[in-house]
């Protein structure tokens, strides 16, 4: 229990940090990518201007690129780019690479022609920003040497993708070895709630064991005595229940079961199962179960068989009149499966989650009579979250309800293939 509530803490406290850091590092990289964009964006439009005049007046020097936006003493060096003037087909007619070296007249023609073929007005080709000028005399490509920019786009990308991993791991560093000064006062509320309850149930074993015994005195001498009976019918519930609230404190502790070994589930089932037919057969009621062969579990086996006797018990208390109740152990896919269904008329299944809360009941009036404690489910429960599984409940339209417990068990290769099936009227 404090391992589970440990590692959910954990994973809380990392989910939250984790996305944080994602939200920040996406946005970080979106905002640099825009305004990154927008200047090669700008500085394109602003060498288009440059060329377009340059082209209007061919016989006055070209304007300086100093008054280029960005631009300075050295930008006509430090700005590598290339225009292509196209036809209003798209034929190109004029390349012009005096302010690049590293691209040919071949790869700047196959660079355009993939650029027309996308259609788009600008974008991002290769280590180029470009940019399309459409005009009715034709149009002009111009393709701007973005290798830097886009080089330190990726830069950022990677500094900040290692500085969110490392301030994750850092964290959760961090925060596994403070989850454990964090659940400490729920620890100390646990271990004081088990306490009480293990005291609690010394001091009520003494009177109980006392009542018990005077009762069976006095029913020695008053034989058929309805009150008498009573008495001691309502003591052996209630040392039952005292007992019970024992045994599911103990599941709750760090190492409820220290003495584990591999066992055959599949003995053990059969086993705990083999009552309940002889039962549900006293009680008019129909049992059905199978057991898949050669299964083994790593566990505690004598509660794994009160799991099974707590579930088929609550089946059969519970299946009504002339009922039917299913037990099915399977496994599929290194998973060991425990089913049991009853036949039941549930007018509401809305509180079937809260089936293994202590004490709760869906149909009170009809639970008073079972003779039931209220926490035979709850301690189903805590008995499959022991070792490491988990159990779950539903309904099919309040006609049937289902209890599955999923745990992690292994299959003997030679015997998979066969069950063993029991069918009781």
């Amino acid at each position: 229990m404090l391992k589970k509530m440990r590692r959910r803490f954990i994973v809380a406290a990392m989910t939250a940090f984790g996305t944080v850091m994602l939200v920040l590092v996406t946005v970080i990289n979106i905002v640099n990518y825009c305004q990154t964009t927008r200047r090669q964006d700008e500085l394109a439009e602003n060498l288009l201007s440059h060329e377009r005049s340059v082209c209007a007046e061919p016989q006055k020097p070209p304007p300086p690129f100093a008054d280029i936006r960005g631009g300075g003493p050295e930008a006509e060096f430090t700005t590598r780019f290339f225009v292509m003037y196209c036809g209003p087909g798209g034929d190109i007619q004029v390349v012009s690479r005096e302010h690049i070296a590293s691209i040919d007249e071949e790869t700047a023609r196959e660079y355009t022609e993939e650029v027309l073929k996308k259609g788009k007005e600008r974008g991002y080709y290769g280590d180029y920003r470009y940019r399309v000028d459409r005009e009715e005399a034709g149009m002009t490509v111009l393709f701007l040497n973005s290798s830097h920019a886009l080089q330190f786009m990726r830069s950022l990308l990677l500094v900040s993708l290692a500085i969110g991993s490392g301030s994750i791991l850092l964290v959760f560093i961090l925060v596994v070895f403070f989850s454990q000064y964090a659940i400490k006062p729920y620890v100390k509320n646990m271990e004081r709630q088990k306490r009480f309850i293990t005291d609690a149930s010394h001091e009520l074993k003494t009177p109980i064991t006392s009542i018990a015994t005077s009762a069976d005195i006095a029913a020695m001498e008053y034989e058929g005595d309805e009150w008498i009976s009573n008495i001691r019918k309502q003591t052996a519930r209630l040392a039952r229940l005292v007992n019970e609230l024992v045994a599911l404190s103990r599941l709750d502790e760090e190492m409820p079961f220290p003495e584990k070994s591999w066992f055959s589930l599949s003995d053990a089932a059969w086993e705990a199962a083999e009552p309940f037919g002889v039962l549900a057969k006293a009680k008019g009621k129909k049992y059905f179960q199978e057991i898949e062969e050669g299964m083994a579990l790593y566990g505690d086996r004598d509660s794994i068989q009160q799991m099974i006797s707590i579930l088929l018990d609550n089946g059969i208390k519970y299946s009504g009149e002339c009922g039917e109740v299913h037990l099915h152990i399977y496994h599929r896919r290194r998973k060991i499966y425990i089913e049991v269904s009853n036949t039941c008329d549930l007018p509401d299944i809305s509180g079937l989650d809260r089936l293994f809360d202590h004490f709760y009941r869906l149909d009170v009036s009809r639970s008073s009579h079972s003779g039931g404690s209220g926490i035979g489910l709850s301690m189903a429960r805590a008995i499959a979250e022991a070792h490491g599984g988990r159990i779950g409940v539903e309904s099919e339209g309040g006609k049937s309800i289902c209890f599955q417990v999923v745990l992690a068990g292994t299959v003997n290769g030679k015997e998979s293939g066969r069950q063993r099936k029991q069918k009781g009227k």
